[in-house]
C-alpha cells in the first residue's frame, strides 16, 4: 500500500542490525550484516540502523561499508552523548548517500538518578550540546531520550524543544522498559506534540520493547498519537523480551487499512526471506507460531478450519500467505541438475553469490542430493544460509568420524582447517556430541561455555536435514552459530566452530566500555 492523499506514510526505521544484534548471543559477522543490510534496503526499509560505530573497529566498519553500499535506504548510526561517539558515527555514515546521527540521553528520574548521575539541568545541557555537535557534522539527525515513557511530561517536553531548537530533526521517545500501554503512549505523543512549540519541525518516531508484549501495540498507538516513524526489527530481535516486529507492524497496517489510515513502502514478498536470514545469522530461530513469518503462521490443521479453507480461504486467512513470500514446499532439485539450474533456483529463492561461493555452495548440493532423497527449498536454504555463514572463517570442520553406541566412552576423529593447516585430534566423550566439542577443544583451545544447544529438522523425514544452534560464552561475550547436515553431528561440529570463530572475533575487536540502549 503506498501513500495517498488519503493516507499518511509512515518511515520505518529497522535496528536489527543495531538493538537487534544486542541480544545476548546475537552477534554477527561482517558478511551477515551486508546481507541483512542489502535485504532491508530491498524491501523498502527507510531507514536502517546500521550499528554502533564506537562499539568496536568491527561495528564502525560494517556501518560504514553499509552506509557506502546502500541503494535507497538512509543509513544512521547509533551515538551516545559523548563528542567520541558522535564524531565516529559522523565519520562511519558520511559515505551514505543519505545519513543519519542518531544520538540519546536517559531523561527519567530513576536513571538520571542512578545511571547518570546527573541533575535535569544537566542533561539539558548535554542534550544542548551534542544535538548541535551532531548538526554541525551531518543534517539528518535523531535524539532519542531513553527511558521517556517514565519520564515526567513537563521535564520530557523541555527537552523535545530543546533538541529540536538546536538542530533535531527525528525525535524518538521509545518505552525502553516496555511499561507502557497503548492509552498512556497514544496520550503522550499528543501532549509533546500539542505542548512544545516547535514540533511541528521534526518527526516523532516510536520505539518499543516487547516486556509485556505490547510492543506492536504501542507502536501502533504512537502513531494514532501523532508519530510517523516507526522503530522496529526483522522478526522482534532486540534486548530482554525483544522489539516490535516489522513484519507485524507493516502487514498490520496493510491488513487493516480501514482503520489505520497509514501506508508504508515495505515489499512484504521479502518478509519470509529477510526472517529467514536474520534467525540464521542470529541464531534465534523464530518459533512456530509467530505472527507473519512463523512456520505455522498460514498452517491449518482443525478440520472445521481445513473444511473451510478449501470452501474459500478468507474464511481462516486474513492475509494471503504469497503475499509475505511464503510458498508451497516444492520438490525442486536432484542429483543430476545442473549448475545454471542451481543457480536459477538460487536466484528464485532470494540468494546471489559470487563464483566462488556458488562453486561450494553446488558442491554441497550435490552431496547433499546423493544422501538425500528428496530435495526441497528448505534444504538448499538452510545449506546456502550455511555456507555463507562459513565465509571467511579461518577455522573450519573438514572430516568427522564418530564411534557411538552403548558401550561407551564414545569417540570422536576430527579434523579441522585451522589457518591453512590441517590438523586432526581424536577424543571421547559422554556421548557423541560430546566427543565432537572435546575434539575441537585439543583442536583448537579455549575456554568458553556451552551455554545453547538446539537441533531441529529442516524437513520432514530420516533424512532430513539437521540445523543446530550453538551458544558459546566467555569473558562476558556471548556468540551463538549455526550448522546445517543430514548428518547432525556434523551440523554440530559446524555451528560450534561457527560460535567459536563469532567469538574470538569478537574478543579482537570489541570495546567493552561502549553500552548501549534505547
Amino acid at each position: 500500500m503506498t501513500a495517498t492523499p488519503e493516507t499518511d506514510h509512515i518511515r520505518i526505521f529497522d535496528t536489527t542490525l543495531r538493538d537487534g544484534e544486542q541480544s545476548p548471543g546475537a552477534s554477527m559477522t561482517l558478511e551477515e550484516k551486508l546481507q541483512i543490510a542489502e535485504i532491508l534496503d530491498d524491501m523498502g526499509v527507510d531507514i536502517i540502523e546500521a550499528g554502533f560505530p564506537i562499539a568496536s573497529n568491527g561495528d564502525f566498519e560494517a556501518v560504514g561499508e553499509i552506509a557506502k553500499r546502500s541503494k535507497n535506504s538512509v543509513i544512521a548510526g547509533l551515538a551516545r552523548a559523548i563528542h567520541a561517539d558522535i564524531d565516529r558515527c559522523g565519520e562511519a555514515v558520511k559515505h551514505a548517500g543519505k545519513g543519519r546521527i542518531h544520538t540519546f540521553v536517559s531523561t527519567s528520574p530513576i536513571h538520571l538518578k542512578f545511571q547518570m548521575n546527573k541533575t535535569e539541568d544537566q542533561v539539558m545541557e548535554i542534550i544542548t550540546d551534542t544535538v548541535t555537535r551532531s548538526r554541525n557534522l551531518i543534517d539528518d539527525v535523531e535524539w532519542s531520550a531513553m527511558d521517556a515513557t517514565r519520564t515526567p511530561i513537563d521535564y520530557l517536553c523541555r527537552c523535545v524543544e530543546a533538541a529540536i531548537k538546536c538542530g533535531a530533526t527525528t525525535i524518538n521517545l521509545p518505552d525502553t522498559v516496555g511499561y507502557a500501554t497503548p492509552d498512556e503512549y497514544k496520550a503522550m505523543f499528543e501532549d509533546i506534540r500539542e505542548r512544545v512549540p516547535n514540533s511541528d519541525q521534526a518527526i516523532f518516531s516510536v520505539h518499543c520493547h516487547d516486556d509485556l508484549g505490547l510492543a506492536v501495540a504501542n507502536s501502533l498507538a504512537g502513531v494514532a498519537g501523532g508519530a510517523r516513524q516507526i522503530e522496529c526489527t526483522i522478526n522482534g530481535l532486540g534486548e530482554r523480551a525483544g522489539n516490535a516486529a516489522l513484519e507485524e507492524i507493516v502487514m498490520a497496517i496493510r491488513t487493516r487499512g480501514d482503520v489505520l489510515q497509514y501506508a508504508t513502502q515495505i515489499d512484504p514478498q521479502f518478509m519470509v526471506r529477510a526472517s529467514k536470514m536474520v534467525a540464521g545469522a542470529s541464531g534465534f530461530a523464530v518459533q512456530y507460531n509467530k505472527a507473519i513469518v512463523g512456520k505455522n503462521a498460514f498452517a491449518h490443521e482443525s478440520g472445521i478450519h481445513q473444511d473451510g479453507m478449501l470452501k474459500n480461504a478468507e474464511t481462516y486467512e486474513i492475509m494471503r500467505p504469497e503475499d509475505v513470500g511464503v510458498k508451497a514446499t516444492s520438490l525442486v532439485m536432484g542429483k543430476h541438475s545442473g549448475r545454471h539450474a542451481f543457480r536459477d533456483k538460487l536466484r528464485e529463492l532470494g540468494f546471489e553469490l559470487g563464483d566462488n561461493a556458488l562453486q561450494d555452495a553446488f558442491r554441497r548440493f550435490k552431496e547433499l542430493a546423493d544422501r538425500k532423497k528428496h530435495v526441497y527449498d528448505e534444504d538448499i536454504e538452510a545449506l546456502v544460509e550455511d555456507e555463507i555463514t562459513i565465509l571467511g572463517e579461518s577455522t573450519k570442520v573438514i572430516a568427522l568420524t564418530v564411534i557411538a553406541g552403548t558401550g561407551g566412552p564414545q569417540k570422536a576423529i576430527l579434523t579441522m582447517d585451522v589457518n591453512g593447516q590441517h590438523i586432526t585430534k581424536e577424543a571421547t566423550g559422554d556421548g557423541p556430541v560430546d566427543a565432537t566439542f572435546n575434539a575441537i577443544k585439543a583442536i583448537v583451545p579455549h575456554e568458553a561455555t556451552l551455554s545453547l544447544y538446539q537441533v531441529h529438522a529442516v524437513t520432514e523425514g530420516t533424512d532430513a536435514q539437521a540445523e543446530v544452534s550453538v551458544r558459546l560464552e566467555a569473558e562476558g561475550r556471548i556468540a551463538t552459530g549455526k550448522g546445517a547436515d543430514t548428518d547432525t553431528l556434523v551440523a554440530s561440529a559446524r555451528a560450534y566452530v561457527s560460535a567459536m570463530n563469532k567469538l574470538a572475533l569478537r574478543q579482537q575487536t570489541d570495546n567493552p566500555g561502549a553500552l548501549q540502549a534505547v
